[in-house]
């Protein structure tokens, strides 16, 4: 397995590459194995030790440089650095090289290709000069969601066919805080008052903007809004966005939360919001449900699919509209505890354990191929 990401970044493809090797190492029959590969020319990467997982680590080279061998040259063969395998899983949409094994590639959604106006320039042009071959040359594709899976064979036509959807999970960790550890994390954080919550980083895609539309029309009925999530790419008018609020001191933004800090910030708040343009899966709406917290969403992406009637899905963006769905959420006593107790329903069945179970079969299903 690919897992630069996991020891390159924290959130999203990062955690799915460090949460999948650790459920996988729970499944392995007596006969299977699983090898980490990462480049760690500085030795400064800490790799957990899981039962029948060894690390692979690649220390020659710094992993910025691997990355441009492999794009741009396609040399060398992953499998000469890597190690021999039945089966090379890479975890961040594109393949690289091999000349033996099979090959399967994780391409976690499209946005990229449908909003290419909200991508960092480089990344968007490593995706499209990198997918299209990617799509022909795995031997099958995982995907977070159907949506996902519709738009890959939709906008790759080399991969109909060979694409599989594993849903992600959420962490055990994840749960309804104790009244202590929801004190705790608003005196951290200086708000009193109820607030909405969105996490995730701060760039276009995530619609931030027109959340501050939202809490504008919120804020004078004493209702605050957290912003959680370290400034990402063509974030500048975003953050102006946040400090020119007509309200700044009920605008509260969180550049870092740590991991163990974050199921009591779900829990704090009285509602999760998600205004997303796209999104290929979407942990923060799933962790704030089972943090007993009520979800206002976009129908951005695969939302709808993964927060079915367990959220409030709101179609478009007019400001006033969301404004009069979270305030109701915020009033209505009845409307709020459904949306709680399906929530903590719905979230219960996202769990890392059916991830793995459901890239294994993908795994056997590419070996005895």
């Amino acid at each position: 397995m690919d897992y630069q990401p996991a020891v390159a970044q924290r959130a999203g493809i990062g955690r799915y590459a460090k949460m999948l090797a650790a459920e996988l190492s729970k499944q392995l029959s007596a006969d299977d194995s699983l090898r980490l590969f990462y480049c760690d020319f500085r030795r400064r990467a800490a790799v957990p030790q899981l039962p029948r997982v060894s690390p692979a680590p690649f220390h020659a080279l710094p992993g910025a440089v691997m990355q441009k061998l492999w794009h741009h040259l396609r040399f060398p063969p992953f499998n000469w650095v890597a190690g021999s395998a039945d089966v090379y899983h890479f975890t961040n949409f594109t393949t690289r090289p091999l000349t033996a094994g099979k090959s399967v590639v994780s391409i976690h959604d499209m946005s990229f290709a449908r909003f290419p106006q909200f991508a960092e320039r480089r990344n968007l042009r490593h995706l499209r000069s990198g997918i299209q071959r990617s799509a022909k040359t795995a031997d099958a594709i995982i995907t977070i969601s159907e949506f996902s899976k519709r738009e890959i064979e939709d906008l790759l036509p080399a991969a109909r066919g060979k694409v599989h959807v594993t849903y992600l999970g959420i962490g055990s960790e994840f749960g309804i805080a104790s009244a202590d550890a929801v004190a705790a994390i608003r005196a951290k954080i200086g708000v009193e008052r109820p607030f909405m919550l969105t996490v995730g980083t701060v760039e276009p895609r995530k619609n931030l903007e027109f959340l501050v539309d939202v809490f504008e029309r919120v804020a004078p009925r004493g209702v605050d809004l957290v912003v959680a999530g370290a400034p990402g790419w063509k974030c500048d008018a975003i953050l102006r966005r946040f400090a020119n609020t007509r309200f700044p001191e009920q605008l509260h933004y969180l550049r870092f939360i740590p991991d163990g800090m974050l199921p009591a910030l779900y829990s704090a708040a009285s509602l999760f919001v998600i205004p997303s343009h796209y999104e290929g899966f979407g942990f923060g709406p799933l962790e704030a449900m089972a943090c007993g917290t009520p979800v206002l969403s976009s129908s951005g992406g695969s939302l709808p699919e993964v927060l079915g009637t367990a959220a409030c899905v709101v179609e478009g963006f007019n400001a006033q509209i969301w404004a009069e769905r979270a305030l109701a959420i915020l009033s209505d006593g009845s409307m709020r505890a459904r949306l709680i107790e399906d929530g903590i329903l719905r979230a219960s069945g996202y769990t890392w354990q059916r991830t793995a179970s459901a890239t294994l079969d993908v795994y056997r299903k590419v070996f005895g191929s």
